[in-house]
């Protein structure tokens, strides 16, 4: 079993910054995105920011210009650098990483999605 362990959560005031990092808790073959997730109570887990094993990324919207996510590959990391924080980036914030991997000798795929325990970001006014 993938534990993705997240760290950096916390609270700051608006236009602090705050980086979140997230490693798997032992080496997974066949990630291709790893990626960050905001869900605020009551809603649905959204995107914030993702990753590819290639080093392409996509953002939200509301995060473009002042987040910035990097990945490790060989150790299956992402970290997120938060800058310029608001109050509307206040969540519970998820680490993601999916991808697959053949899983025998006549090349069939399996998909695996793991996500973190997620970690606590507030931003006050």
């Amino acid at each position: 079993q993938v534990q993705l362990v997240e760290s950096g959560g916390g609270s700051v005031q608006t236009g602090g910054s705050l980086r979140l990092s997230c490693a798997a808790s032992r080496r997974v073959f066949g990630v291709s995105d790893m990626g960050w997730y905001r869900q605020d109570p009551g809603k649905e887990r959204e995107l914030v920011a993702v990753i590819t094993s290639g080093g392409s990324t996509n953002y939200a919207d509301s995060v473009k210009g002042r987040f910035t996510i990097s990945r490790d590959n060989a150790k299956n990391s992402v970290n997120l650098q938060m800058n310029s924080l608001t109050p509307q980036d206040t969540g519970v914030y998820y680490c993601n990483a999916k991808g697959k991997v053949v899983v025998n000798v006549e090349g069939a795929v399996s998909e695996f999605d793991y996500w973190g325990q997620g970690t606590q970001v507030t931003v006050s006014s």
